[in-house]
């Protein structure tokens, strides 16, 4: 699966929170809400997530293994510093 399409919209009033992402994956799939933090002076990927009854976040969209949450971050980081 390729990433076809990464659209960023930086966020400038919020401490932690650095920007919002949309992804684009093979023309044909798009993941929006994708959150860009800073977390311990590290930007990080927070996936589109809800509240739970019992307070609990839980992600409903996310990557099912490291090396492709490790391209995904790394695709949009990148993206985020270069624009």
């Amino acid at each position: 699966m390729d990433i076809t399409d990464i659209r960023i919209v930086k966020v400038d009033d919020q401490p932690f929170l650095k920007a919002y992402v949309s992804l684009t994956f093979d023309n044909e799939l798009v993941v929006h809400n994708i959150r860009l933090v800073e977390v311990d002076g590290k930007i990080v990927l927070s996936m589109p997530n809800k509240k739970l009854r019992d307070g609990v976040y839980k992600d409903y969209v996310h990557p099912i293994n490291n090396e492709f949450r490790d391209r995904i971050t790394d695709e949009v980081i990148s993206r985020y510093y270069n624009t």
